[in-house]
């Protein structure tokens, strides 16, 4: 199969590696774009494919949770630069919207755009403040998390430099333990405060959750690499495991070393407070938003699927 130098292009923009590198991996592949990523991968040109791309577009990420913290809402909401994104105006609109958002609990970004606020609706809002601001201005995504018949509480954490990143995140209970409110909130804040400062950063609850596929693609870019060619198949499977278990481990928030305590996983933090509060606690649902950032998976609704949500 032979390739094109747009096919050499592509591979250089997904990987990072150089045109010389893309163009003997593909050649190696015969023209196949993906088996030349894996093969860059397996030769450490690149340490992994990149899980997203970051966009050219500042702004903030807001969070709003409820009064009863039953329901909460992370938002991000997008300007041109940097300098209006600190601006009062605009922050003040961004805490308008993440309001209307928490109360009319929209469906996507069109359904809100739709709604009231005083005696406007949000898109005129947002028209009149590019209109004053003077740069576009665009509500980005946001996602809403709700207990419904649930017990437990709903928290966040906004990385205080530049409100860039923020977290939202559910925690449940098997039972209701209203006497222990304030310490959930600050369970789920101190695990809000994790997933926005850990690296790598999590994508999963538990391993339960990594879907088979993803599994056996990193088997097989490890089976792949240089150092383990001469190895006998059974010692060169022994060790693939052991970095398989490691790799995935990574990436799951409950096996990675509390970013506070790196003496104990997040796993151990919420089974330590379940028996401290009497308590069955689980995370059932985290996502994580950093202002830029390429949105891979959106639903049919155009919204990103919760992160590590196990509904």
């Amino acid at each position: 199969m032979s390739f094109s130098a747009q096919d050499v292009a592509k591979l250089r923009q997904t990987t990072g590696a150089g045109m010389m590198e893309c163009k003997s991996a593909l050649k190696e592949s015969n023209g196949d774009i993906e088996r030349a990523s894996e093969i860059l991968r397996q030769k450490g040109i690149i340490a992994a494919a990149k899980k997203s791309e970051k966009s050219s577009e500042e702004g903030i990420v807001t969070a709003l949770i409820a009064n009863d913290k039953k329901s909460g809402v992370l938002l991000e909401i997008n300007s041109q630069t940097d300098f209006v994104a600190k601006n009062e105006m605009f922050q003040k609109l961004a805490k308008s919207v993440t309001e209307i958002a928490l109360k009319n609990k929209p469906k996507d970004v069109e359904s809100l755009l739709k709604l009231k606020f005083e005696n406007d609706i949000i898109s005129d809002l947002i028209t009149d403040s590019i209109a004053k601001i003077g740069e576009n201005i665009k509500v980005r995504r946001f996602q809403l998390f709700e207990l419904n018949n649930n017990f437990g509480i709903i928290g966040s954490y906004i990385h205080p430099v530049g409100n860039k990143i923020g977290v939202l995140v559910k925690l449940t209970l098997k039972e209701n333990k209203t006497t222990c409110i304030e310490e959930l909130a600050t369970l789920a804040k101190d695990i809000s405060m994790h997933v926005a400062a850990s690296q790598p950063q999590p994508e999963y609850i538990d391993k339960s959750q990594i879907p088979q596929s993803l599994i056996e693609k990193e088997k097989k870019v490890e089976l792949g690499k240089e150092d383990l060619a001469k190895k006998p198949a059974d010692i060169r499977e022994k060790i693939v495991q052991g970095r398989l278990d490691k790799i995935l481990a990574q990436r799951c928030l409950l096996e990675q070393p509390f970013i506070k305590d790196p003496n104990i996983t997040i796993d151990k933090l919420i089974k330590d407070k379940s028996k401290e509060l009497g308590v069955d606690i689980k995370v059932t649902q985290f996502v994580r938003y950093n202002v830029g950032e390429s949105i891979e998976k959106l639903d049919s609704e155009g919204q990103r699927s919760p992160v590590g949500s196990t509904q």
